[in-house]
């Protein structure tokens, strides 16, 4: 028996490693592999497995771990912050998506139970796909991810209720009433054992496990929780998962989650394996074969009414219609949690015929085709926003209605395109130096509440050149893009550069590979975030170890040179004079005020000496909103004056002493 369980495993993983490996270089999600290693290895397939049993009972622990991971990952506070996406777009998604798959089937003369039971299994997409592409991409922060992570988090929670009302929906209750009520005593019986656990027993043994300081033991005691109510949940009559859940439920406020999670994960994502391959030796690849236009039929169908449905509720909350497109179409997919609703389908005959057949077809078939949708997202939405809609639908592609909210005749102004972190930091950088600038963010609550603040700020997407056209671009000195989207990134740059011959584009980005990219687009200066992250690093710990201060600037300096220009590739050889501290890595132009106790108020150049004495030249002062430019020797220097001054970095530092208070020439 131990022999032949440990052959078929051995078959399993050395089959499902090679499917993987080629999956993995035609670009194909691993949950995609696992199902063609089950239908490869399974009854329909080669026959390899002699004990199906085994794998199912494998694949019952995998559903077990994969919802305790997701109790373990949900928290009313999780929720709160993400309400208007989870709650109002996933409701709207999961309950319109059943509602047409139940009327489209109940014109087809299929029974209303079935017809419902669809409708609760194609409603789910696959987080676990969406979020390994997402991060492949390192698209996990920008709008049409967590619009899309934000839906699929709630069609995984609602799993949950949808597994209990599944014995109503068989018809295995002739009370129904009855069954509610019963239902709903042992539910309530449960979630006080699940927060007496969670509210008393865990705060009082789980420092005691802690504080044996063995991960094993912690580890265990994890299991132990999961399995224990898991247990608890069979016996009231409630299935494996429901328990799983609520087990995850009690550690999702723990001080112990973080710990618990990653401990539990290795487990999740083993056992979860079986549990695909398990659901791909059930597909009969015969009958797709057999059966090749319904088959094709229903996978555009499902398709097409998925993304139309997710892009219409993430469009109803305020998003713009092109990340509206693209959730849309991440969402389109049929997902892993359909799968654990199949299982207990199946047992209560809500599969009729060969539906079942079909159903496992379209679901591997739009899982596998999913990386391929997302990659050609952009396309597609680009070519939406060119279509002729409304002006409503078109939001985010067109200006936004004015409502009184135009942009000010601006010129010679800074566009901050993406109001997060380094946005913000920038628009409060501007305002103190007396910068005109305007911000264009895709987050309409942000937009909101900043233009209460009396923020210059706009709702739209800066892909689209009537949105920078509604900012003035043409007549704007300065653009920084500080989104999260590569792709938008690019596209903004490309953009700007054609629209605006002259603007100076600074971009960030996340990886050193888009320096160059960027840069041929037209991008002035780009800031990758790795590297400058791995500047400061190194420079705190030089001076950690007390090296002199000049020595950590000077080796910053000469990296950021060195790597900046091998990075940069210009096309020509020209030197513009606005390039010229990237093409002169050892001159730099710098911006110093003068302070009221400042030694070189009130003294003219010529008696400051600053080009004898420190190799440094003066290329203009700006007082107040005169510019002195290319000043004389008898100009003096007045306190709040803003000079302007060139010179080698080392020669400037030391120069700046003079502008501080106090200072002695």
């Amino acid at each position: 028996m131990i022999t032949s369980f440990i052959l078929d495993t051995i078959v399993i993983l050395a089959l499902a490693i090679f499917v993987i490996a080629v999956g993995t270089r035609m670009k194909i999600p691993g949950v995609v592999g696992f199902l063609v290693t089950g239908m490869i290895a399974g009854p329909y397939g080669l026959g390899l497995v002699r004990d199906p049993q085994m794998v199912d009972a494998l694949a019952e622990i995998g559903i077990i771990f994969l919802l305790f991971t997701i109790g373990m990952q949900f928290s009313f506070k999780t929720l709160f912050e993400m309400k208007k996406i989870v709650l109002v777009a996933g409701t709207l998604q999961v309950v319109l998506t059943i509602l047409a798959v139940y009327a489209i089937m109940v014109i087809f003369s299929i029974p209303a139970a079935i017809a419902l039971f669809f409708g609760l299994l194609i409603c789910h997409s696959s987080t676990t796909i969406t979020l390994k592409i997402f991060q492949d991409r390192a698209e996990v922060n920008t709008p049409y991810a967590r619009s899309t992570l934000g839906i699929s988090l709630y069609q995984d929670i609602m799993t949950v209720p949808m597994l209990i009302a599944l014995p109503i929906l068989a018809g295995h209750e002739a009370d129904l009433t009855g069954a509610v009520l019963n239902l709903g005593l042992t539910l309530v019986l449960l979630l006080a054992l699940v927060f007496a656990v969670a509210a008393w027993v865990l705060p009082r043994v789980m420092p005691r496990i802690v504080s044996v300081r063995n991960t094993e033991i912690f580890l265990l005691s994890i299991i132990l929780v999961c399995f224990v109510i898991t247990f608890l949940s069979s016996k009231l009559g409630l299935s494996l998962a429901l328990g799983a859940f609520l087990a995850g439920l009690t550690l999702s406020e723990s001080e112990y989650f973080h710990q618990a999670f990653v401990s539990i994960v290795p487990f999740r994502d083993m056992f979860t394996s079986f549990f695909f391959i398990s659901v791909g030796m059930l597909l009969n690849l015969w009958f797709v074969l057999e059966n090749p236009v319904l088959i094709i039929v229903l996978v555009i169908g499902v398709l097409l009414l998925k993304m139309v449905i997710a892009a219409g509720s993430t469009l109803a909350i305020g998003q713009s219609l092109r990340t509206s497109v693209l959730a849309g179409l991440a969402l389109c997919n049929i997902g892993e949690f359909a799968f654990v609703l199949s299982v207990p389908g199946k047992e209560y005959g809500l599969f009729p015929g060969t539906s079942g057949q079909a159903f496992l077809a379209v679901t591997v078939i739009t899982m596998a085709l999913t990386p391929f949708i997302i990659a050609a997202g952009p396309q597609v939405a680009d070519h939406v926003c060119r279509l002729p809609l409304g002006k409503r639908l078109r939001a985010g592609c067109n200006l936004p209605e004015p409502e009184g909210r135009d942009v000010p005749a601006l010129s010679d102004h800074t566009v901050i395109v993406g109001y997060g972190l380094n946005g913000r930091h920038l628009a409060k950088v501007a305002r103190i130096g007396n910068i005109p600038y305007i911000i264009i963010d895709m987050n309409p609550e942000t937009v909101e509440q900043e233009r209460r603040k009396g923020e210059p700020i706009f709702f739209g997407d800066a892909t689209n050149e009537a949105i920078l056209t509604h900012a003035r671009i043409e007549q704007a000195r300065l653009l920084v893009v500080a989104v999260n989207d590569p792709l938008s990134t690019r596209i903004i740059t490309r953009i700007a550069r054609s629209m605006n011959p002259r603007l100076w584009i600074i971009v960030r980005t996340q990886f050193l590979p888009e320096v160059n990219v960027l840069r041929d687009l037209g991008a002035d200066e780009v800031i990758p975030e790795d590297f400058e992250t791995s500047v400061e690093i190194f420079s705190r710990v030089l001076k950690k170890y007390l090296v002199p201060k000049g020595t950590v600037e000077n080796v910053i300096r000469d990296i950021r040179a060195d790597t900046y220009q091998v990075l940069r590739e210009q096309a020509g050889s020209g030197t513009d004079l606005s390039d010229l501290r990237q093409n002169i890595p050892d001159v730099d132009i710098t911006i110093l005020n003068v302070s009221p106790d400042s030694p070189v108020a009130g003294k003219t150049l010529s008696q400051l000496n600053i080009r004898r004495d420190y190799g440094v030249s003066i290329l203009a002062i700006r007082r107040q909103k005169e510019i002195l430019a290319n000043p004389s020797g008898e100009t003096n220097i007045w306190p709040g004056d803003d000079v302007v001054v060139l010179g080698a970095p080392a020669d400037i530092t030391r120069m700046s002493l003079l502008f501080r208070p106090g200072d002695v020439h």
